[in-house]
């Protein structure tokens, strides 16, 4: 039998380890794994959110308890999303700059119980924006995107 083909199959993709383990199964461990936290105002607080069922809003002393369990859990991340209270949003969405805003303070408070576990935060307006929108807009809903470049700079 010709080792060409279409007389042989050549198998390529399992000749040699390299090959083997590129094009082999998946493997998943904590270690890929960011563990998603919604974060609120408050105290001893979880909210489910409806559109997310078995998902809740945490008030950050919840949220240090989960982040906590998380990294005990091998989990190496954290990613905080904020549910700003609709008082603090403005169209400039200035509270994205306050540093005893929820999501420092939710930082600060995570990296003192749990100094070793990652923490994402989103460099983004939408959570502090009255309009809901992830820049700064004109009059005619237009993002203005150097203001809004300039915003996100000093949010971050």
């Amino acid at each position: 039998m010709s080792r060409q083909y279409p007389g042989s199959r050549l198998r390529r993709t399992r000749a040699q380890e390299f090959s083997r383990r590129l094009v082999r199964e998946h493997v998943l461990t904590p270690d890929d794994l960011i563990y998603p936290m919604f974060v609120i105002e408050g105290n001893a607080q979880r909210v489910p959110v409806a559109s997310m069922p078995g998902i809740e809003r945490l008030t950050i002393d919840e949220l240090v308890r989960d982040a906590a369990r998380a990294a005990s859990l091998g989990i190496p991340a954290v990613a905080l999303f904020p549910n700003v209270a609709s008082s603090l949003r403005t169209a400039g969405g200035e509270e994205a700059f306050n540093p005893e805003g929820l999501v420092p303070r939710a930082v600060r408070a995570i990296k003192a119980a749990v100094p070793n576990l990652g923490v994402i935060t989103d460099a983004a307006l939408d959570p502090y924006t009255s309009h809901g929108q992830d820049g700064i807009i004109d009059a005619d809903g237009y993002v203005l995107n150097d203001v809004t470049v300039d915003a996100l700079v000093r949010q971050a």
